[in-house]
């Protein structure tokens, strides 16, 4: 191409082109404050209760709907400790509407069922029901952990962690040996891997007595530890997870391997965006659940919960509610699919995130024909490339995959619904919904200023 055709075209630049040694040591830096919190945060419930902590430690106050608000407040509202609503009001008018940055704090999962507990062939067996869009397969032959809470008979709530503290013993879902799965390697990916099937080894020694001995076992040592009795997991939310931690990935420790990225690696930055907000706008960070399942709830982002907090802003200055949305801007703060060198044949690498390069604006998610999208306007993606470019961000184009690989899709449209422009702009991520995903340190940063650009931004 031309010198003359060149100052004309568009190219992604990485980490080394754009920033300084200094910007890459202060991104690393960053991220061992995520690794730290990711750690902490392996369900929403986590999440919520390790954004509270946060909060607080800044100066925000817990809310309900029809407290007072007052200039300058900080509060965060919590929902049902599984959805968490922090935000800042602002000096300016609040009929100029609100800065939202709204991610989520669920990811691809195992469930214990209502019921979960059995004994086969002297082994005892947890039950599980699959949350998400997850590989099954990926979930077999791993270490993995206990999180949740049990309501008990009398009210009281015991929250149960087992399997990543020093010393703990971790479950696993059994594999089939490969000398005996002739038959099942004649099957597809998606059928040789059964639902029902993944089960998760609970224990093998018995107590005394008769019966289904391996399992009275594994019920007194839950009753001893944690109070629970069998038909207390009928009001349990407890949940399998990897028993990995964060780890730094490569030779040159410049990516990070976790379970959970999917979105806590857009969460996280969206909290420290708000800690360092200047004041003017009102920002509010949505911290979301059931979005891996349609966002349905009272805890999803297609309740109605965040509406109804601008509905209160409103009110208490004065300001008509719906001219608050049709002014405020959001963010859907979502990770996007990053380019896989390993399998090239499913994206269009012209319009792929790289690794690397910086926060990816997607102007639409969905599948095939953009079903189910936001689909920004282009009014919307040029006011954020301002934003971006004048804030010195670092920053992508990304879109999910080739037209006709699949899809998927984020909060952004139950947002935009409500008269809210919204905008996609989150991590790429490496091995998205598996136990174990990857991220470049650098994009992890570049989510920070790309969202602190944002809020600060006129």
């Amino acid at each position: 191409m031309a010198d003359n055709e060149m100052k004309f075209a568009y190219k992604k630049k990485d980490a080394f082109e754009k920033w300084s040694a200094a910007d890459r040591a202060a991104a690393r830096e960053y991220c061992e404050g995520y690794k730290a919190a990711i750690d902490l945060a392996k369900t929403e419930r986590e999440a919520v209760e390790w954004a509270i902590g946060y909060l607080a430690a800044l100066g925000y106050k817990p809310y309900s709907l029809g407290d007072g608000l007052v200039p300058g407040g900080k509060y965060y509202l919590n929902n049902r400790n599984k959805s968490l609503y922090a935000f800042c009001v602002g000096s300016e008018d609040i009929s100029n509407g609100a800065k939202i940055v709204a991610a989520h704090i669920d990811s691809p999962r195992l469930d214990l069922k209502p019921l979960p507990l059995f004994e086969d062939g002297s082994f005892a067996y947890l039950k599980t029901h699959y949350y998400g869009g997850l590989r099954k397969y990926q979930w077999t032959a791993i270490p993995l952990a206990l999180h949740g809470t049990v309501v008990l008979a009398d009210g009281s709530g015991v929250n149960v962690k087992l399997g990543d503290e020093p010393g703990d013993p971790v479950l696993c879902i059994t594999d089939l040996l490969p000398h005996l799965s002739k038959e099942q390697d004649k099957k597809d990916l998606g059928s040789a891997f059964n639902g029902e099937v993944l089960n998760v080894l609970a224990g093998s020694d018995k107590a005394d007595g008769d019966g289904d001995r391996v399992k009275a076992n594994v019920l007194s040592l839950l009753n001893e530890k944690y109070g629970i009795t069998e038909e207390d997991f009928i009001s349990a939310e407890l949940c399998v997870v990897p028993a990995q931690n964060a780890v730094d990935v490569g030779l040159d420790r410049s990516m990070i391997g976790a379970y959970g990225h999917d979105d806590f690696v857009c969460a996280y930055p969206a909290l420290t965006a708000l800690a360092e907000a200047d004041g003017r706008h009102t920002v509010i960070v949505a911290l979301a659940d059931k979005e891996e399942t349609g966002s349905d709830g009272a805890t999803g982002m297609q309740c109605r919960l965040l509406v109804d907090i601008i509905d209160e802003l409103a009110a208490a200055f004065g300001a008509n509610d719906n001219v608050v949305r049709a002014n405020s801007v959001c963010l859907s703060a979502d990770v996007c699919a990053c380019f896989d060198p390993n399998y090239p044949e499913v994206f269009e690498k012209r319009n792929a995130a790289l690794l690397g390069c910086g926060v990816a604006v997607s102007k639409y998610t969905g599948a095939r024909g953009k079903v189910s999208t936001n689909d920004a306007p282009a009014e919307l993606v040029g006011y954020i490339r301002r934003v971006f470019d004048k804030a010195d961000v670092l920053w992508q184009i990304g879109e999910m995959g080739k037209v006709d690989a699949g899809g998927g899709g984020t909060v952004a449209k139950y947002i935009a619904k409500e008269n809210i422009s919204t905008l996609d702009v989150g991590v790429p991520v490496l091995s998205m919904h598996a136990p174990f995903e990857i991220v470049s340190k650098y994009d992890v940063y570049s989510a920070h200023t790309a969202y602190l650009a944002f809020v600060n931004a006129d």
